[in-house]
């Protein structure tokens, strides 16, 4: 008979939403189907998704704090009087920024109402091609049909499960944004390092975002007075470009954030203080080494939530290694009707503003007479560092993996932000280059850069890479001074690409 939706999105994140607000623009009935399982340690959020929650707003909003402690450093070379030492107050700052997200997550209840979208705060599984089967939280089945079904779950943070200890005593950025103590558990001073939090990177995979969160979440903890530390197996922003990654984590170093390198743990336990001791190796001295911590948080990659909605019975194919959903250029899987959206999608960006754009084009194409297919190449994005680094298009490594190191040139120079000189802060980290094809119109294939407000930067220069910028044509595009994003348009020293890194793949 009559399926009860036109459209029913499982997942109620970014893509998701996106997908089900603009199918209900053309006067279709929608539902969507969203469900929080509580962490391993029991955190629970709204409606909303990963970024929403636990991801880009409350990281962004903490790296904020941070930034603002900086900023109190160097208020006095500005003829600002502050007392020392400057505190700074865990429960503070996390309960202003859980409210602001419980008001995202209510935004998005009333958002889908006004515009009729049916909304479910159930468990979805397939029990055919067309049905969903709802499980509520009290455990109670509602079966509900669809002409078409979008499968828009995200991931979720692994746990290194083959390391004694690991899920017992350890958290991951699921938690982490919804602690209302500090993980250190004490006061906090600024800048005077009296607590631990220690953060580990195991194995990460070339298209995980679990790097750049780890070092985002090493570096707001740092600004924020905690003694912090990371773990790292092998290289750190994998599938970034290498000469900027080694920046950022240089820069790091020197803001306090202690690094353990070619390290991994082995074993977590608790002692009796409630500290946990981290015991690991070090591959390249051959030993093995023991600290304690108040806090450990695992960032070694994320898994696509796919394990309860029993994809193998409908046939939706994924791919083995990733347990990612297969999707062709149109988002289609494998069984016609049957669509996915975003983070939970193989050889996507896992990025908010490419699963918002492909969940409405999706819709454009069901419902709205539209062909239009989402453009994945050149999608810039931005790892919110105590020094910020933004891309967008090829790193220096895939760029010569692409066109061979002799049909590349690279412009890049170290600048020095106004804001740091009064401050007298040190810019030894504050670089950018760009990526550009040898032949005669020097079409831009990349552009990095690393210094303040670099997602700010980053946008606009975006457009112009989309639309086919050359060399010369930034060059002839005026700067607004004073900005850092002027010093861009001023690039003129070059070298040849001579790469000693591991090449990414493009």
């Amino acid at each position: 008979g009559k399926n009860d939706y036109d459209l029913l999105v499982i997942g109620g994140g970014s893509g998701g939403l996106a997908c089900a607000k603009e199918a209900a623009q053309f006067g279709r009935k929608v539902a969507v189907l969203d469900y929080v399982e509580p962490s391993p340690q029991g955190t629970k959020w709204g409606l909303g998704g990963t970024c929403v929650n636990v991801g880009c707003i409350p990281k962004k909003l903490m790296h904020q704090s941070a930034l603002l402690g900086s900023a109190l450093k160097d208020a006095p070379h500005y003829g600002w009087n502050i007392a020392q030492p400057v505190h700074h107050t865990w429960s503070v700052m996390a309960q202003a920024v859980q409210n602001y997200v419980k008001s995202l997550n209510w935004g998005h209840r009333v958002q889908l109402q006004d515009k009729k979208v049916k909304y479910f705060n159930m468990k979805g599984s397939f029990s055919d091609p067309h049905t969903i089967c709802g499980l509520t939280k009290a455990g109670k089945e509602i079966f509900v049909t669809a002409e078409n079904i979008v499968i828009a779950t995200g991931g979720r943070p692994k746990y290194p499960t083959h390391i004694a200890g690991a899920l017992e005593y350890g958290i991951t950025s699921d938690d982490l944004f919804w602690l209302k103590e500090s993980p250190g558990k004490t006061p906090l001073v600024y800048y005077s390092f009296i607590s631990h939090l220690y953060e580990i990177i195991v194995h990460i995979s070339l298209t995980d975002a679990s790097q750049d969160v780890s070092l985002e979440c090493a570096g707001f903890l740092t600004g924020i007075g905690l003694d912090t530390t990371v773990m790292m197996r092998s290289i750190p922003l994998r599938g970034f470009d290498q000469q900027m990654a080694f920046l950022v984590t240089e820069h790091m170093e020197s803001y306090g954030t202690k690094f353990l390198k070619r390290c991994f743990p082995t074993k977590v336990e608790q002692l009796e203080s409630k500290r946990l001791q981290v015991t690991w190796k070090n591959t390249d001295l051959g030993t093995e080494e023991t600290e304690s911590f108040d806090t450990v948080m695992w960032a070694v990659g994320r898994a696509p939530d796919t394990e309860t909605l029993n994809l193998e019975a409908v046939g939706v194919k994924t791919n083995s290694e990733t347990g990612k959903i297969i999707v062709d250029a149109s988002e289609a899987t494998s069984v016609p009707h049957i669509y996915a959206v975003g983070d939970i999608t193989e050889g996507r960006p896992e990025l908010t503003p490419t699963a918002i754009a492909a969940g409405k084009l999706l819709a454009q194409r069901l419902f709205g007479q539209s062909s239009e297919l989402m453009d994945y190449d050149n999608v810039p994005t931005t790892v919110f560092t105590p020094l910020e680094y933004g891309c967008v298009g090829l790193s220096e490594e895939a760029a010569v993996q692409c066109y061979g190191s002799d049909n590349i040139e690279v412009y890049h120079a170290y600048y020095k932000p106004l804001e740091f000189t009064v401050a007298e802060r040190d810019a030894t980290q504050c670089y950018m280059k760009m990526v550009c094809l040898r032949e005669r119109e020097q079409r831009i294939l990349g552009l990095h850069f690393i210094g303040p407000n670099a997602g700010e930067v980053i946008q606009g220069f975006a457009l112009g890479i989309k639309c086919g910028a050359t060399y010369p044509q930034l060059m002839k595009t005026i700067g607004i001074h004073p900005t850092c994003a002027e010093e861009i348009t001023k690039l003129h020293i070059t070298k040849r690409s001579g790469l000693d890194a591991t090449v990414t793949g493009c």
